[in-house]
């Protein structure tokens, strides 16, 4: 029978996820895990590539755009240190599986999308699921959503050459931004602190995202 009529097995996948791909690989933060074994990633996914949804690799999800490895996301979200009442800005919601997660550990969660009709599959998705503290527009992300800034963290889910002035201008004073950084067949992500007003990087590793697209 088709994997979507067995929900069971998705929740096995999911803690197999979470144990073997997170936990195993030295993602700590628990209120992260609860969430990654909450959030119904086959959710996020087309049909045809649900059988895939918990395993470690990207998924394609139209528009030229992937959903990212859970590792990538994991390691990601944990470097930003959210709380409960922090107010963060995605920029690249494509299915809005991070948005979901983001929505759990966060206070609000603004998310910028490109494309106009993967911002509204997001939304429909993040609604049905019940996620209500998020606002997803369509945009530039590379410009960012000044109106609700300061942002407390910024997470980039699409490689830039170097980090937009724009979306560093819009973090607070000690606010963290995680984004991937360098050319198109291949980055680093680099995680950024606003300190006295100046950029503080530390390059954590390797990785390999779809382009921003700024204009």
């Amino acid at each position: 029978m088709a994997a979507e009529l067995h929900p069971e097995r998705f929740a096995v996948e999911r803690r197999g996820m979470v144990e073997t791909q997170l936990r195993a690989r030295g993602i700590r933060d628990q209120r992260l895990l609860d969430a990654m074994a909450t959030i119904p990633r086959h959710e996020f996914v087309e049909s045809r590539y649900r059988d895939q949804a918990y395993a470690d690799h990207p998924l394609p999800i139209g528009a030229s755009q992937t959903i990212s490895q859970p590792y990538i996301v994991a390691l990601m979200l944990e470097l930003l240190q959210l709380e409960s009442k922090s107010k963060v800005l995605e920029i690249g919601t494509g299915s809005g599986y991070q948005t979901a997660l983001l929505a759990k550990l966060a206070g609000h969660v603004y998310s910028m999308e490109r494309h106009a009709e993967l911002a509204r599959q997001a939304a429909e998705t993040l609604s049905r699921l019940g996620l209500t503290n998020v606002n997803v527009v369509t945009g530039d992300g590379s410009r960012g959503l000044a109106e609700h800034a300061p942002y407390d963290a910024i997470v980039v889910a699409a490689a830039a050459a170097e980090v937009p002035p724009d979306l560093f201008a819009q973090l607070r004073e000690g606010g963290r931004m995680i984004i991937p950084v360098g050319p198109p067949e291949s980055q680093e992500l680099e995680f950024v602190r606003k300190v006295q007003g100046k950029a503080l990087t530390t390059v954590m590793e390797g990785c390999r995202f779809v382009p921003l697209i700024s204009g």
